[in-house]
């Protein structure tokens, strides 16, 4: 594995698994050095453990949703590392239920994770950033933000304002040579989405079916588009969103 990255630094949010540890794992493999944070001390653990027999990597056990506490601690790791060249807001929020049952509560909890924290880790990510006229940022979205899906509205209507904020923040980035772009994931197969498809395999299969390539993502496949933004071969891409998806956002579905 080449070390490209070495040097660099970089913070993954939600980088105890699924596409975060995928993508943590792959930036220190290639030399970064990552810090990760999630909110449960146990698969934190063990994902340092796992990314730590690659590279170069800290965790933090945080809640991105305390503004004070997640800036304060991205500018720790700029501090103590000498700056900050790359960043991944992936911690997510989803909720389902049908719009006419869904709770105010579990709206503004999408909202706060996948749209507000992501703000507050792209705007201290962007000051470091700037101020050293360097960085690259990128926001995880979803198709779901882009294409209409039912039962899950917070979360879509969440996502779709961190796709169009991750465009107006590089509007505003570009001049300082500081890139921010933004992937859209359709289904991928985390833990979660695996132990959804146990529970429910000829919805899995349906699913799976309606997907032009008739498969869901692999977290390290959806690792590679990130860390491609992140780094330099990406060096005049800016304000994108990206569907990693199979296909499924470009598709325009006829019933057979």
């Amino acid at each position: 594995m080449s070390k490209d990255l070495a040097g660099k630094v970089a913070i993954v949010t939600g980088g105890s698994d699924g596409i975060g540890l995928a993508t943590a794992k792959l930036l220190a493999s290639r030399g970064a050095t990552v810090a990760i944070c999630a909110r449960r001390p146990d698969k934190l653990e063990e994902a340092r453990a796992e990314i730590a027999l690659l590279g170069t990597v800290e965790a933090k056990v945080m809640d991105v949703t305390d503004e004070a506490g997640f800036s304060g601690w991205i500018e720790d790791v700029a501090s103590r590392h000498g700056g900050l060249d790359m960043m991944v807001n992936n911690a997510m929020s989803v909720h389902y239920a049908p719009l006419t049952k869904l709770t105010t509560e579990h709206w503004r909890k999408d909202f706060a994770v996948n749209a507000e924290a992501a703000f507050v880790g792209t705007r201290t990510a962007m000051k470091i950033m700037m101020a050293a006229g360097k960085g690259s940022i990128v926001n995880i979205s979803s198709t779901t933000g882009i294409r209409a899906a039912p039962y899950m509205a917070s979360y879509s209507a969440s996502k779709a304002a961190l796709t169009h904020f991750t465009a107006c923040a590089a509007m505003e980035a570009g001049p300082a040579n500081v890139r921010v772009n933004a992937i859209v994931p359709g289904q991928v197969m985390t833990a979660a989405t695996e132990d959804w498809a146990s529970k429910a395999p000829e919805t899995a299969a349906k699913t799976a079916g309606a997907i032009p390539m008739m498969r869901g993502g692999q977290p390290e496949e959806l690792a590679e588009a990130i860390v491609f933004l992140l780094s330099d071969a990406a060096s005049y891409i800016t304000g994108v969103a990206l569907p990693v998806d199979g296909g499924k956002a470009a598709q325009l579905y006829l019933p057979s």
